[in-house]
């Protein structure tokens, strides 16, 4: 052991470690250690990055956006809203109003939970679903993601368990890695989360001492799966979070793109502790990226500090065009025609489907959204399809994406949403003969050895025709 008054001989191997990778470029070699040994060899300063980003991933969905795009692809995977039928014209009038009469606030900083006239009118929106919420109570972000994203933030801890449904919206699970959450899915059925399956991971969780810190939940026409929750399951689930001291996070964009006129109450409306999350990317335009949290007050503090310390604010532009909007337009019957345009082109979907799939497939049945969800014969993995099916031209979702354990690889998503009708009828015709030739192989060749994964990888989503 060496005297503490001498200093100590640099350790060679270290030395040359740290040299052989300045040498390679794989770090730099910093200035000796003040007792002369040498410090280990550090990345280059821009690749230092916070342990938290090793779980910032890119979405497999927004991978595809660069070959979905493509003319002679037809695209069944983004859910892009339609935005043929919005009054362009008058829009643009209520634009060049907007700058004309109220420019000089329109275009400068505003406050951080939102412009007030709007915070109201978004109460006004949320009512239709049974929401009586309070303006100071609502939050304005840019989209709904970024609400979603910040409330992450403020209660997730590196390792805490989130419960989200299986399969779950690919923004949120990308939102839960970022903060190095862990996931928990439960599993759902042609009626949405099954609440017994959800007081099996209650309760198997509360019996290795964790509660988890939230269930996220999209409870109508859910993104992936399509499904809705049904009416009477909706205060079960809240009585079984409420019972383990879970938090909920509604997550509701399609909730009023209904394609059978009967309204689905909101959890919100059963529970004011429910944080509620909506936008108008679904119901009016994506592109201005405005949503809202409506949050309990002792949230809505941290929230606003969150999204100060984010964006400082809300575009205000936007905000007061959405206002305008509100205020000046029929935005009801607007819904109504946008809803109608999804409905006949969930119709063309579903009647391809039944027509050109071959048989084993099966899929849900969205009475509103953008959505269905496929599941395809055993043998067949939908990520290793997914390039195949782009060289035939059509692109689709695979279900792994929506996934935060591995599992989906029998799934896809289809998005009915943006293509013409006659667009999707061939893009499942062409998916349709992608997926025979891969049943081919797996007649010629047999099922493809993989790892049995622990739970029922054959049906881990809804599964109904």
């Amino acid at each position: 052991m060496a005297s503490p008054d001498r200093p100590q001989q640099p350790d060679a191997r270290r030395t040359a470690a740290a040299a052989a990778a300045a040498a390679a470029g794989e770090g730099v070699v910093p200035a000796p250690l003040p007792d002369g040994s040498a410090a280990p060899a550090l990345l280059p300063p821009t690749e230092r990055f916070a342990a938290r980003t090793a779980g910032m991933t890119a979405s497999e969905i927004r991978a595809l956006f660069a070959v979905a795009s493509r003319p002679e692809v037809v695209s069944l995977a983004g859910g892009m809203p339609n935005l043929a039928a919005l009054p362009l014209q008058s829009l643009a009038s209520e634009v060049a109003e907007l700058v004309d009469v109220d420019g000089m606030t329109a275009l400068q900083y505003g406050s951080a939970q939102g412009v007030p006239q709007l915070r109201e009118q978004i109460c006004e929106v949320m009512r239709e679903e049974g929401i009586e919420g309070d303006p100071n109570d609502v939050v304005v972000t840019v989209g709904s993601q970024m609400a979603l994203d910040l409330l992450t933030r403020i209660f997730v801890d590196p390792g805490d368990v989130v419960l989200a449904e299986g399969p779950s919206y690919v923004g949120a699970l990308g939102s839960f890695a970022a903060y190095q959450a862990r996931v928990v899915h439960v599993a759902m059925d042609e009626h949405g989360l099954v609440p017994a399956l959800l007081h099996e991971a209650l309760e198997s969780l509360s019996r290795k001492g964790i509660t988890p810190k939230f269930l996220y939940t999209i409870p109508n026409f859910h993104n992936p799966a399509g499904v809705t929750l049904a009416h009477e399951r909706r205060p079960q689930i809240l009585d079984l979070c409420r019972r383990y001291g879970v938090m909920v996070i509604e997550d509701n964009p399609y909730g009023m793109l209904g394609f059978t006129g009967e309204v689905h109450p909101a959890l919100r409306s059963f529970d004011p502790d429910v944080i509620y999350l909506g936008s108008f990317s679904k119901t009016f335009a994506s592109g201005l990226r405005v949503g809202w949290a409506l949050v309990p007050p002792l949230v809505r503090d941290r929230l606003v500090l969150a999204a100060e310390s984010a964006t400082l604010c809300p575009p205000s532009f936007t905000q007061m065009l959405v206002s305008r909007y509100l205020s000046h337009h029929d935005w009801r019957s607007q819904i109504k025609t946008f809803s109608e345009n999804y409905r006949e082109r969930r119709d063309a979907m579903l009647a391809a489907l039944e027509a050109h799939l071959p048989e084993g497939c099966s899929w849900t049945v969205p009475d509103g959204g953008f959505f269905v969800w496929l599941t395809v014969p055993a043998g067949v993995d939908t990520k290793a399809m997914l390039p195949r099916a782009v060289t035939a031209r059509v692109a689709y979702a695979s279900g792994t994406g929506f996934y935060a354990d591995g599992y989906g690889s029998r799934q896809l998503r289809l998005s009915f949403c943006f293509p013409t009708p006659e667009r999707i009828t061939e893009g499942v015709r062409r998916l349709a003969a992608v997926l025979e030739a891969e049943l081919d192989v797996v007649r010629t060749f047999g099922t493809p050895d993989r790892p049995e994964l622990k739970r029922g990888s054959d049906n881990p989503a809804p599964d109904t025709t």
